[in-house]
């Protein structure tokens, strides 16, 4: 395997969750076979692909994008109206991280 059960415990812990025995070693096994697609792309030569031409288009009339148009500023009152505890200007969050 190219991915260990600590490994995966690491992984997981930086995401906060905490996973079973069980959830660790099927994990395990579909890291293992992720890391094994990358390497069989890793073997690909792709200096010689052209960019994806989507990107670098010029939209055409058929093309379904919106156009950018700019808009004003939100504003501080109308940001924080929706929110549930707003609180001297900001917006309160509950506190996530604790270690």
């Amino acid at each position: 395997m190219k991915i260990t059960e600590q490994e995966v415990r690491y992984v997981a812990g930086l995401a906060n969750l905490s996973l079973s025995d069980a959830e660790v070693a099927r994990f395990q096994g579909d890291l293992d076979q992720i890391l094994g697609h990358m390497d069989k792309l890793n073997e690909l030569d792709t200096g010689s692909a052209a960019p994806m031409s989507q990107v670098l288009y010029e939209a055409a009339d058929t093309a379904t994008l919106r156009p950018d148009v700019p808009a004003p500023p939100l504003g501080n009152q109308a940001a924080l109206a929706n929110a549930p505890d707003p609180g001297a200007g900001y917006y309160k969050v509950p506190l996530v991280i604790e270690r």
